[in-house]
């Protein structure tokens, strides 16, 4: 499986920076009813800039739903890679999408 294998369709997302958005990945193409799931957010340098763009809640599953926490903070013109990690019938699986910072 090469990395374009597990990035998301919806990729790249766009979000500008006033904008505070909770994102939702469906699991179904990996498996059913996700479980310790979580969800950062890395920089161009791959350094986790999570805590610099969390600006509430925690990433949550229901049925075959994620929901990440809010994203927030960007920074213009920045590009972040958003990554969801969780587990299903015993896999560890990980998918990810670009998203892009818009001015505004």
């Amino acid at each position: 499986m090469n990395d374009t294998d597990r990035r998301i369709v919806e990729s790249p997302i766009y979000q500008g920076t006033a904008e505070q958005v909770a994102y939702t990945l469906t699991t179904t193409p990996w498996g059913s009813s996700p479980s310790g799931v979580s969800v950062a957010l890395y920089d161009a340098d791959g350094t986790n800039v999570t805590s610099s763009h969390q600006v509430s809640g925690s990433a949550s599953a229901s049925g075959d739903t994620i929901t990440s926490w809010v994203v927030g903070s960007l920074d213009a013109g920045a590009y972040y890679q958003f990554v969801w990690q969780f587990t299903v019938s015993s896999n560890v699986m990980t998918a990810w999408a670009d998203l892009i910072a818009q001015k505004h």
